[in-house]
């Protein structure tokens, strides 16, 4: 295993990423889609192994105030080797001059970040756009 890591956001193939989200599995995102989203994140990480994009994340950020993780994503061949682990490092160390850094987790995976340091939200809400998946998949509580 070569892992190289990049910040950069050029060269990244968007349909690669969507196949890594997909198999992770943080769910369908197309690849248009995710070049946005990663376009408009204030950081961003990526793993390669010998070419291939085997993990990546990015940070939503105010520049000061709050830096909100998210996306972190594995591929199941490369989970266990401390890919996850580095990513989440990269990005809170990129994000350190914030006074908050929130995550966003897939349900089970919370003691994985718990690990890292994070602690649970006790006031934290959302508004989805389909409240019913959300719900079903752990995301939400139904009020």
């Amino acid at each position: 295993m070569q892992i190289t890591w990049s910040e950069q956001r050029g060269g990244i193939g968007w349909e690669q990423l969507a196949a890594l989200y997909r198999a992770a599995p943080l769910g369908n995102k197309n690849a248009a889609d995710l070049d946005i989203v990663f376009s408009n994140s204030r950081f961003c990480c990526f793993a390669h192994d010998g070419g291939r994009l085997v993990a990546a994340g990015r940070v939503l950020a105010d520049g000061l105030d709050c830096a909100y993780l998210c996306d972190i994503a594995v591929l199941p061949s490369h989970q266990g080797m401390g890919l996850g682990r580095e990513i989440v490092a990269r990005l809170v160390a990129q994000s350190r001059s914030h006074a908050k850094i929130i995550l966003y987790a897939v349900p089970g995976r919370e003691p994985f970040y718990a690990r890292l340091g994070f602690l649970p939200m006790t006031a934290a809400m959302a508004i989805f756009q389909n409240p019913v998946s959300a719900i079903a998949r752990g995301y939400l509580r139904d009020a």
